[in-house]
């Protein structure tokens, strides 16, 4: 059964990259997606798969099959505020970039949407294929569950994917604690503006902001026990106007991700020390606001194990890997937190000598993957009891 799953996944390819291709050329951000989402609403109501809308419109919910039990499969939508430089044929003009995946994802869920449709009468419970907005941004999961997607019908178990670019097509792998918590935080530092020519009459939030980036990066290399994994990144540093003024304000934006949760609050507390320490110093003002706060990616080893037997099945050839452990982050978490959940990552890398890591401006997937991680949905659905 499940190797026939596959085999219609496979005679799928043109129409998967078709779309993956129409989806890729226009990325959008955060819990605002409208062009996605028509497009995914549009093929849901050609395949008469009931759905609805949560978050203003900008999340799906698709519905497959019936009974008491239910399945919760989650593919994000989003992409990222960044230029592409990939070259493709289909690369997005927007100024924003499926430099993540997300356009696979949700490629793939439509995919494996209009096989289980076919298969509606095999399906041993419900299945909810959720299209979920602002994954990057850490507030697309809470945001639907406050809405009450793990409701009416009640979620009983979630599934979710994510291709990987530095991995080779056929690897599947899968862990028990796959993702770290992430710790997303902005800090504001007030000084007092100034003629460039006259620093003495100001405050530098810059040079406030320049210590205190060293002092974060700091805690890493002397604060924390090396055999921990733990990453402290700064990927905004904002402020100033021309290069003959001294601005008032300067922001940091950051996260901190790790495995281990006494680490991850000894560093908050440590964070906030260094920056009001700094600050004070050079007599500024500051403060730090908390923009995320997503736990470990914790699946559940009997889940992965059955669906990892599901998958062999369906093609012996994959090469199927336990224990994925990557300091990477997903909202998917908040769902893992609250059912049980599997998480397994696919295969995408290019045949090529220049391969980049995900959120690169270059990245690229290789298409292939797409009939390999609609059909891994599709086996997952097919397998739920």
């Amino acid at each position: 059964m499940y190797s026939s799953i596959y085999a219609e996944s496979k005679e799928m390819y043109d129409e998967l990259i078709e779309w993956r291709r129409e989806l890729h050329k226009v990325p959008e951000l955060g819990l605002e997606l409208p062009k996605t989402v028509s497009f995914v609403k549009e093929k849901l109501t050609e395949w008469d798969i009931p759905f609805e809308t949560k978050v203003n419109g900008n999340c799906v919910i698709g519905y497959i099959g019936t009974g008491d039990k239910c399945l919760l499969l989650r593919a994000d939508m989003d992409g990222l505020p960044m230029n592409e430089k990939s070259q493709l044929s289909f690369a997005s003009q927007n100024g924003n970039m499926h430099a993540c995946g997300h356009d696979i994802h949700t490629t793939a869920l439509l995919g494996a949407a209009k096989i289980l449709k076919k298969h509606e009468k095999d399906l041993k419970g419900r299945i909810k294929l959720l299209f979920q907005p602002g994954e990057e941004t850490f507030e697309g999961a809470k945001a639907v569950i406050a809405e009450g997607v793990l409701e009416n019908p009640k979620v009983n178990a979630a599934f979710a994917t994510h291709v990987a670019s530095v991995i080779p097509v056929g690897t599947i792998a899968y862990g028990t604690m796959t993702g770290t918590s992430v710790f997303g935080f902005k800090i504001t530092i007030t000084g007092k503006g100034t003629h460039g020519a006259m620093p003495q009459n100001g405050i530098d939030p810059i040079n406030v902001g320049v210590h205190i980036y060293q002092a974060l990066q700091e805690l890493i290399a002397r604060e924390c026990p090396p055999g921990k994994e733990v990453t402290l990144t700064i990927g905004q540093f904002n402020s100033g106007t021309a290069n003959n003024i001294i601005p008032e304000t300067a922001i940091l934006q950051g996260t901190l991700r790790t495995f281990d949760s006494e680490i991850k609050q000894y560093l908050i507390t440590r964070i906030e020390e260094i920056v009001n320490n700094i600050s004070n110093a050079f007599h500024a003002e500051s403060k730090v606001d908390v923009l995320t706060d997503i736990p470990v990616l914790c699946c559940d080893e009997k889940r992965n194990m059955k669906i990892a037997k599901a998958l062999n099945s369906m093609n012996t050839e994959f090469n199927m890997v336990s224990g994925l452990h990557t300091t990477g982050s997903d909202d998917f978490a908040v769902f893992a937190n609250k059912v049980p959940s599997s998480y397994f990552m696919i295969g995408a890398k290019v045949d090529s000598d220049n391969i980049y890591a995900h959120h690169n401006p270059k990245v690229c997937f290789n298409e292939q993957v797409l009939p390999i991680e609609t059909a891994v949905y599709a086996c997952v659905a097919m397998d739920w009891e």
